[in-house]
């Protein structure tokens, strides 16, 4: 396993109720006497499949209250996991409570712009996941239509592959391919109208499904973070270069310019990296919810 990953990072914490199940790149998860999971978000960072040494303040707890907020907000498009937000007082406003899913092994990708991985693919063959785009498209570049670009889920310290919907079909059985395709662009397309009308850009997500007891589908794991999302700053928006963000591109441009290779364990980030991250990160929050965090 490389990177400091689950192996790398501290001991999850012992909780009273609680039997410890896995630690993630972000996430420790727990389960107890009702199976249900506790899953609490740490101040952990990673970045270009490394989980990094270096913490950013309340990070775990601003992933958890936003994905609170989304979850809300979009509960009339598909249920979610959450079971309660009343947890241990050592993980309060970290962590929830949440039901147990069967889960597809796919990422749900949607993208409304182009840029990162799907950049680099439009630039090898004018399309990404199999979803052709016209000529003329740069970095920023707002897509004719929102399109599904669905990924396999790496292990930690691995990559996640991008594949077209004929490959998820295969992964996860063709109806049920269709139904996560129409299920994460409508989600994309309801939270994207929510933050530009509070000034953001959301320019592309992820979303994690699973199925419940009785077979629902139902939206897990984070929503519409720093984390698994990118905002942009939208009265700054300009295709061609980079955009004013607000997630952890701070931290990705420190490391791309650190002279780090990759291949051996990341260095510590400098104070300031890590107050302007936790700056983007709390002023996402801001921007979204409308409350100070």
């Amino acid at each position: 396993m490389s990177g400091f990953g689950a192996a790398g990072s501290p001991p999850a914490p012992n909780i009273v109720g609680w039997q410890h199940l896995r630690t993630g790149k972000v996430r420790d998860l727990y389960t107890n006497s009702a199976d249900e999971i506790l899953l609490v978000a740490s101040d952990r960072i990673s970045a270009f499949d490394w989980v990094l040494p270096t913490t950013i303040p309340n990070k775990g707890a601003i992933l958890t209250q936003l994905s609170l907020f989304w979850f809300e907000l979009l509960e009339d498009i598909v249920p979610n996991h959450i079971i309660s937000d009343d947890v241990p007082t050592q993980v309060i406003d970290r962590a929830v409570i949440v039901k147990p899913l069967d889960m597809f092994e796919i990422e749900c990708v949607a993208r409304g712009y182009l840029t990162g991985s799907g950049l680099s693919e439009y630039k090898e063959n004018q399309a990404v996941c199999g979803n052709s785009l016209p000529s003329g498209l740069v970095d920023g570049s707002q897509l004719p239509g929102n399109i599904f670009t669905p990924a396999t889920k790496a292990e930690i310290g691995d990559h996640d592959v991008n594949i077209d919907l004929v490959t998820a079909e295969k992964i996860v059985g063709s109806d049920e391919a269709a139904q996560l395709r129409d299920l994460t662009l409508s989600l994309y397309e309801t939270a994207a109208d929510f933050a530009r009308s509070r000034g953001i850009i959301l320019a592309d997500t992820k979303f994690e499904f699973g199925r419940d007891t009785k077979g629902v589908i139902t939206l897990a794991d984070e929503v519409l973070t720093p984390d698994s999302s990118r905002f942009w700053e939208a009265s700054t928006w300009n295709p061609g270069s980079a955009q004013s963000s607000f997630d952890k591109q701070f931290v990705r441009d420190f490391l791309t310019n650190s002279g780090w290779d990759k291949k051996s364990p990341p260095p510590e980030l400098p104070a300031e990296i890590v107050e302007k991250t936790a700056a983007r990160y709390e002023e996402a929050y801001f921007r979204i919810t409308g409350m100070k965090f």
